[in-house]
């Protein structure tokens, strides 16, 4: 994978009224967020849209003018529902049709009699695209410019990225420090904001919790630069060590 020194960043959409509905919660967008991380790129966008041919054309029209990276998950499986990769056709003013290579591969997947319609259906992708492959359940995922699809099964999604590194030219390695404070927001708001203002590299997030009996709030700096966040830590450890707030946590 090759290396750059600019800023690469990516959205994320989520593809599925099973998630719209609150039938089924997300977990994509922590593992591809930090899986882009390593790789020098910055998740600025995610959104959440149903399986409507409008929604999904227009939304990917307008992101993939945006983003260096766009990754979709969800709608591309055997099912009448399933019309990312036919929107995704539609947006690009592509051709959607059998893919030859997906085909194959998923017709010697399946045994003799099993490759019916709905499994047919999968090896529909848009002309011109290129695959991604599926080392779990056999059915690719596909690439326009710089559109990447991904099914919405969290483990085929997580076994299928892993085969995209060098599909992606990323900046710099984003790296974060975590300090947990046994305080609550509004005692550290204002030191914070001032620290906030002397690193303009540095992106500083604060976050409550309450777990175990315990009140506390979690500082989060992400930066390319290393040694910025150290000095960030430094001053940041001192106001809370002047204050004589207890620190639970520092990763």
């Amino acid at each position: 994978m090759k290396k750059a020194n600019k800023k690469v960043n990516a959205a994320i959409i989520i593809i599925g009224n099973e998630i719209l509905s609150g039938r089924t919660q997300d977990v994509n967008v922590e593992h591809l967020s930090k899986w882009l991380n390593n790789l020098g790129v910055k998740v600025e966008e995610v959104r959440v849209i149903a399986d409507l041919e409008n929604s999904i054309i227009n939304t990917i029209n307008e992101v993939r003018k945006k983003f260096n990276y766009v990754f979709t998950t969800g709608g591309i499986g055997p099912t009448h529902d399933d019309i990312t990769s036919k929107s995704i056709a539609k947006a690009f003013k592509l051709k959607y049709d059998f893919h030859r290579e997906a085909y194959d591969i998923l017709e010697k997947y399946y045994k003799p009699g099993e490759f019916n319609e709905g499994r047919k259906k999968m090896a529909k992708i848009p002309d011109q695209a290129a695959l991604i492959y599926n080392p779990s359940s056999g059915a690719p995922g596909f690439i326009v410019e710089n559109v990447f699809c991904l099914p919405g099964v969290p483990s085929i999604l997580r076994s299928m990225v892993e085969g995209l590194k060098n599909k992606i030219t990323g900046g710099k390695k984003i790296l974060s420090k975590t300090i947990s404070v046994n305080t609550v927001e509004s005692e550290i708001a204002k030191p914070l904001e001032d620290i906030q203002n002397k690193f303009e590299n540095i992106e500083i997030g604060s976050y409550p919790f309450f777990r175990l009996g315990k009140v506390g709030v979690s500082i989060v700096m992400r930066s390319t630069e290393l040694e910025q966040i150290k000095d960030c830590t430094k001053q940041i450890q001192s106001f809370i060590k002047q204050k004589k707030i207890k620190i639970l946590r520092s990763e």
